[in-house]
């Protein structure tokens, strides 16, 4: 069953960063990595559900024109907004699970940022997320996915099983990744288009 605001305020209420994201050489080591695997150095417009306390925000809101970041406990959203310094982060209280049109508008994303988001919800849940957010992802956009390797009883799916998930959509194609033994990252674009271009090739040096 996919994990509800209730599982989460719980959470956060044992503290305001009860993962420890600001704290640990592993998150920080990871985020880098994130944001250097994206394959493009600028984006229009992103996407990131489940910003927690806002330590990946600000590092994408440094590689995207405008970010859309969400959680879905208020007390963090609060926190996000706090610590992250910038006009271009619009926070909103959204999960994966919701209505699309709360975050879609008029143009689609170039950028979304799956972050430690998808064992939350169960299978078929995460299924419907995925196919959503590829069909609100421009034709060369990146969807990136990012998600802890190691079991965690509380949670319905494991890291491994949501890239299995994600990489069997029909509308994505893998452009490369990483993984080591605490968590996998894989990066995908649409399958319309010449969007599996290579960084070098985009950029004429092969």
């Amino acid at each position: 069953m996919t994990l509800n605001g209730d599982y989460f305020d719980a959470v956060y209420a044992e503290g305001t960063d009860p993962f420890r994201l600001r704290a640990n050489w592993y998150e920080e080591r990871k985020y880098s990595i994130t944001v250097a695997a994206l394959p493009r150095a600028q984006y229009r417009r992103g996407l990131e559900p489940g910003c927690s306390v806002g330590v990946l925000t600000e590092k994408l809101s440094a590689r995207c024109e405008t970010l859309i970041s969400t959680d879905i406990v208020d007390s963090v959203l609060n926190t996000a907004r706090a610590a992250v310094d910038g006009a271009t982060v619009n926070f909103v209280k959204w999960s994966l699970t919701d209505d699309w049109s709360a975050v879609a508008g008029e143009e689609p994303f170039d950028l979304i940022v799956l972050s430690e988001v998808g064992y939350y919800l169960d299978e078929p849940d995460l299924r419907l997320a995925v196919d959503a957010a590829a069909a609100h992802l421009e034709p060369g956009g990146t969807l990136l996915a990012v998600h802890w390797r190691h079991h965690v009883t509380d949670y319905p799916l494991t890291g491994d099983r949501v890239h299995a998930v994600i990489g069997e959509n029909a509308e994505l194609e893998r452009l490369g990744g990483y993984m080591d033994e605490d968590f996998v990252l894989d990066v995908f674009t649409t399958s319309r288009g010449d969007a599996k271009q290579s960084v070098a090739r985009r950029e004429g040096l092969v």
